[in-house]
């Protein structure tokens, strides 16, 4: 019986983006479902009612969401290219750094080039900026966050690499 993999997601979300690159990274193949986001399908609710939110993985029927949690089932259910290393340690740290991102860097980050108070938007600046400086210490020496290839905290870490200098540009910060 062949594997059903479905991806509920939008183009724009960073999220969507993280699952579909360990997808790829992973070779599995699967079936994608662009959401609009302000009006969500029913299949979508059917599979994420608590959430109500992209992107969602379906396996075989069953779904998972948040693709944090999406990325660990991956790398204990599809073989081959490795999301998180083989060290119980050296996961805990990815794991760590992956939640910094999404819990301490995420916010400041989109409130800094998000229309509002200058005041507001300057604040935020600094401090996405000391944050990222944490970042940029973890990974210093380093091609990627787990050394040689491309792991769960590059995938995570990925909007920032793209979304940070779009944000930059269509607020006109630089």
């Amino acid at each position: 019986m062949a594997e059903e993999v479905l991806l509920f997601g939008a183009w724009g979300s960073p999220f969507t983006h993280r699952v579909e690159m360990a997808l790829k990274l992973k070779g599995v193949e699967y079936k994608y479902m662009e959401e609009d986001i302000t009006n969500k399908s029913p299949a979508l609710l059917k599979y994420n009612p608590i959430h109500k939110k992209i992107p969602v993985l379906v396996h075989n029927g069953k779904p998972i969401a948040e693709s944090q949690v999406i990325l660990e089932y991956m790398d204990e259910t599809w073989q081959g290219y490795p999301l998180l290393p083989k060290d119980p340690y050296q996961r805990a740290v990815a794991r760590f750094w992956a939640k910094f991102i999404d819990d301490k860097c995420l916010l400041p980050v989109f409130k800094a080039f998000y229309p509002g108070e200058e005041e507001e938007r300057e604040k935020a600046a600094e401090e996405t900026s000391e944050l990222l400086k944490f970042l940029e210490e973890e990974q210093k020496k380093k091609r990627f966050f787990g050394g040689e290839s491309i792991g769960m905290v590059d995938i995570v870490a990925s909007f920032i690499a793209f979304w940070l200098r779009v944000l930059e540009e269509a607020s006109g910060v630089e």
